[in-house]
Formats: structure tokens, C-alpha cells, sequence
């Protein structure tokens, strides 16, 4: 499967961040045909594309801005750009590389669905792409792109940046809410949901950054084609990440349906020091790790989900053998024990449990039976919170555990690393 440059166009075309040289690489057409369609032949054109949320949770986008019901008064377009999951690094360089595309996505979104106000919701750590975008922001107002009559079409909307203080949770939609109307970032229960009741209790649409930069493209070539780049369900081209134990780490542009073994060994250039694969963790550290044995499949929701692990943002960590799982889980349970915003018991203490299970495993104080109660702990976290974090925390544990039983026996047993041990 060949790699595309569609998202990823700054590797082919210079000066995208500058408007003018967005302008020339064609930019702000397929604003200019969103202007003169129905609102609802372009949800249309989205829902034929089958592009799924590129945030994580994979829900179709076009099915999502469908949802927002029809009525007055302010409306609001919420781009997520938190981007808090360890492993993930595409977002931001949308967001650095060509930032005119989100504008133009952001102005077609808020065409479509008929929103008033947008706004750029940017992890605190991003601050200085948080200034340039700003700054492009600044530029298509002055152009004409956003604003009021946009355009000279009647068509009103305005987009503005809002810097997030970095906490993992705000990446949950509702709890990035919170956080916007200047609340702590603490998830909300659904329904009702936002398209319905959202940013300041008003209609609200929520994509992630990656999804918002499709959009331009979706219009332009039109649903049908965009979909058929990619897989029946899971239609386009992706940004896909790697990182770790490869020889060859950073972003890739593929159609969905990209084999995850290929990208490793064949794109990736394979394990650094010619060493064996002991794992992958496919898509942000929320997602269970696969063995080697698991790696041939299609880097699609669908499939991903089939193989026992989710896609996630796409981006994946590489492990090669030698690696400490325990170690590894220890980091993970330690980072969604911070991370948890307390509003939980489940999670709040379960995850502050874990970590310290874990702790003593990996120290060789623990005993035997606590990797029972270990992976209860994480049983128990699923699917008794209000957001997805506690899942996110408990489903890479437990599949550490189930899959490398052996390793953290060996830590007990050995009275710690056994590599470190004697």
C-alpha cells in the first residue's frame, strides 16, 4: 500500500502555513462550493465519505453533525486539539504545518450544521502553535475567510483559540465543555449529549483536529471518492504514528486499511538493533497491546476492535524484546492514576490502586495472588464510570497481565526485575 500525501501535503507544498501559499496550493476552494450548497447535501457528502473520528473513539462524523436538531441562537464548532494520549503526535502538526485547512474545515462544519462560533480547544503544552494559529486565524479574518459575510455570501462565523491547562481528561468531549466555560475539566453525564446541549448549554459539534482537516478534501473530491480511498466503513487516508523500538519513527499518511506489520517492518524499517518484536501497543496507550503473532491487521476501527484492541488516534508504540513490560504497565498505570480527575470512586481509586500494585510487582514485594486482584481491579474500573478514562486506564493493564502472565509472575518470584536481579 502506497503512502499518500492528502493530509499531509506540507511534504510536497511550500508556505501552507502562510495564506498565501495555502491560496495557491488551492486552498478555500471547497469553501467557495460549500457557500453555494445545501447545508444538507454537504452532511450528505460527509456521511457517503464514512470518515470516522480520527480522536480516538472512531464514531462517524457525518452521523455526528446530523445530529445536531435544527433551531436559533448561538451554535457552536469545538475543534479538539488536546491531543493528551502518550504516543500521539499528528494533530499538532496539522495544526503547525497547515492550519488554513482547519480554518477552512472548521468554516464548511459550521456551513453544514449552521454554527455561530468555533473554537480551537489547544492542549496548554501547544502554546507556541497556539500563537501561529492565532495568528492564521488573524489572517483569514483579514482575507475575507472567516468572520462576518464570509465571503460576501451572507455567511457568518468566527473561530477563536483556547489554551486547556493539560490535563489528559479535557481529550473526553464533555470534560473539555467544563473546561471551556472556564469549569474544572470534570466529565459530564450523557444524555444529554452535546449536539444537543453542549458549550454553554447550547448545540454543539465536537472533532478532533484530523477529522476537521479531512473535511476540505471530503468536499472537494467528493464522498464517494474519499471513501473508496479507503475501506467499506472506514472510508479515506489517515495520518498513522510511530514510535518506540523502530527504526524509522514518525508519521505516515496512508488509506485506511493499512496492515499494521507492514507499516512496522516495511515502512518502519523494522526493530532498532535487529532486535525481535514483543509487542505493539496500536493506537495511544489506552489501547491493549498485541503480541507479535497479532500485528497482521488492518489498521481500521473495525478490525482493530475484532483483534481485541482499539485503533485509537492511529499512532502506534513499538516494544522490542529485552523491554520490561512491567515497567512499561507501571508507567502507564502511573500516568491514568495522575491523570484521573477524582469524580469517580471507580477510578479515582482504582486506578490509584493498580499504580501501586504494580509498584510492588515490579519491586518484588507483591505476592501472587495480587495479579488476580489486579486484573479484578481492572474489571471492576470498566464500564462503571461517566467517561471512557477509566476504561482507558484498565483495558491496557489487563491485557499486560493476561499477555505476559509469565513476566510478572517471574518479578514475584525473583523479588524483582529479574534482569536486575542477582
Amino acid at each position: 500500500m502506497a503512502q499518500t500525501n492528502l493530509l499531509a501535503r506540507w511534504r510536497e507544498k511550500k508556505d501552507l502555513a502562510k495564506l498565501d501559499g495555502y491560496k495557491l496550493a488551492g486552498g478555500f476552494r471547497a469553501l467557495r462550493k460549500a457557500l453555494i450548497m445545501k447545508p444538507a447535501d454537504i452532511i450528505s457528502e460527509m456521511k457517503k465519505a464514512t470518515i470516522r473520528g480520527r480522536g480516538g473513539a472512531g464514531f462517524p462524523a457525518g452521523m455526528k453533525w446530523s445530529f445536531v436538531p435544527p433551531g436559533e441562537g448561538p451554535r457552536y464548532l469545538v475543534i479538539n486539539a488536546d491531543e493528551g494520549e502518550p504516543g500521539t503526535f499528528k494533530d499538532r502538526a496539522l495544526l503547525s504545518e497547515d492550519p488554513f485547512r482547519i480554518i477552512e474545515g472548521a468554516v464548511i462544519a459550521a456551513r453544514a450544521v449552521g454554527l455561530t462560533a468555533g473554537y480551537l480547544y489547544v492542549r496548554g503544552e501547544f502554546f507556541e502553535i497556539a500563537q501561529r494559529f492565532e495568528k492564521a486565524i488573524a489572517d483569514a479574518r483579514k482575507g475575507g475567510y472567516l468572520g462576518k459575510n464570509i465571503l460576501g455570501s451572507g455567511f457568518s462565523f468566527d473561530l477563536f483559540v483556547h489554551l486547556g491547562a493539560g490535563a489528559y481528561i479535557c481529550g473526553e468531549e464533555t470534560a473539555l465543555l467544563e473546561s471551556l466555560e472556564g469549569k474544572p475539566g470534570r466529565p459530564r453525564l450523557k444524555p444529554p449529549f452535546p449536539a444537543v446541549k453542549g458549550a454553554f448549554a447550547r448545540p454543539t459539534v465536537i472533532n478532533n483536529v484530523e477529522t476537521i482537516a479531512a473535511v476540505p478534501m471530503i468536499l472537494e473530491m467528493g464522498g464517494d471518492a474519499f471513501h473508496a480511498l479507503g475501506v467499506q466503513g472506514d472510508g479515506g487516508v489517515r495520518l498513522f504514528g510511530l514510535s518506540g523500538h523502530v527504526n524509522r519513527p514518525g508519521l505516515y499518511e496512508f488509506p485506511v486499511g493499512k496492515n499494521l506489520r507492514e507499516l512496522i517492518f516495511e515502512d518502519g524499517g523494522g526493530i532498532v538493533g535487529g532486535k525481535a518484536l514483543k509487542g505493539v501497543i496500536p493506537g495511544g496507550s489506552s489501547t491493549p497491546i498485541l503480541l507479535p503473532g497479532e500485528i497482521d491487521v488492518a489498521m481500521t476501527c473495525d478490525s482493530m476492535r475484532n483483534a481485541g484492541t482499539m485503533l485509537g488516534t492511529g499512532c502506534a508504540t513499538v516494544i522490542a524484546e529485552g523491554t520490561c513490560i512491567v515497567q512499561v504497565a507501571l508507567r502507564v498505570a502511573r500516568f491514568y492514576a495522575h491523570e484521573s480527575c477524582g469524580q469517580c470512586t471507580p477510578c479515582r481509586e482504582g486506578c490509584a490502586w493498580m499504580a501501586a500494585t504494580i509498584e510492588r510487582i515490579e519491586k518484588g514485594t507483591a505476592e501472587l495472588r495480587e495479579l488476580d486482584l489486579l486484573l479484578e481491579m481492572a474489571r471492576n474500573i470498566k464500564g462503571r464510570t461517566i467517561c471512557p478514562l477509566g476504561e482507558a486506564a484498565a483495558m491496557p493493564i489487563e491485557a499486560f497481565v493476561t499477555k505476559f502472565r509469565d513476566e510478572f509472575e517471574a518479578h514475584i518470584r525473583a523479588g524483582g526485575c529479574p534482569s536486575h536481579v542477582g
